[in-house]
């Protein structure tokens, strides 16, 4: 497979994993103790934080996700290796089946005793998805966090603004474009947080699947 024809790295595909990505920050704030769990510099901070304060405990609580987003890392470069040139399976699909299963098993974790925990399973899922869904249209994003895309859209529309060469303005548009479907699910995860608290997480299940979908259609398609 090419990789102008890699379903993984189109910008559709970019938008639907920008919408859980919201959604799933979201989820956290308004669920799980106002917790960001997509990105770690918070929890970086808060960390050297109590580590000046010597309190332990709050070491531990912040601790706890920042391994997980490390663990997430590690875990996607060794299914990489192994993976890569697998026929019937496509490594960021078995990615993709592990964050399903991971968001599964946190929307039955409901009691607010769970909360930390599910916090490390979504910091460990984030990772494994930033990791995996680097690229768009052969230029570098994020799906889980926004700053990074922010910086390369204002990039881009300054070498646009500069250069007159349409293809800075595309790519402009496409990032503040993730950026816009990272608000939309920000905002369709508080909504159904709202309305179904800790099994609405089971709606970023199902974007994952159908993600899931397209990429083995994708597969399929290209093996024919």
């Amino acid at each position: 497979m090419s990789r102008n024809n890699q379903i993984s790295e189109t910008h559709l595909l970019g938008l639907l994993l920008a919408v859980v990505g919201g959604f799933l920050d979201a989820y956290t704030y308004l669920c799980r103790g106002h917790v960001f769990a997509n990105a770690q510099t918070g929890n970086i901070v808060l960390l050297g934080v109590n580590l000046t304060e010597q309190n332990w405990n709050n070491v531990f609580y912040y601790l706890m996700p920042i391994l997980a987003f490390v663990s997430g890392i590690l875990v996607c470069e060794v299914i990489q290796t192994h993976f890569k040139w697998k026929k019937k399976l496509h490594w960021r699909q078995l990615i993709v089946l592990m964050e399903i299963i991971c968001l599964i098993m946190a929307g039955f974790l409901t009691s607010s005793y769970f909360d930390t925990l599910v916090n490390i399973i979504i910091s460990f899922v984030c990772a494994l998805q930033v990791e995996a869904f680097r690229k768009m249209n052969g230029n570098a994003y994020a799906t889980t966090m926004c700053t990074g895309n922010l910086r390369s859209a204002s990039q881009q529309l300054y070498l646009y603004a500069t250069t007159k060469q349409k293809s800075y303005l595309h790519n402009s548009l496409q990032y503040y474009n993730v950026i816009l479907f990272f608000i939309i699910g920000a905002g369709a995860g508080s909504f159904f947080t709202n309305l179904f608290h800790a099994k609405a997480v089971w709606f970023c299940a199902i974007g994952l699947l159908i993600a899931f979908t397209a990429m083995f259609l994708n597969r399929e398609e290209h093996h024919k």
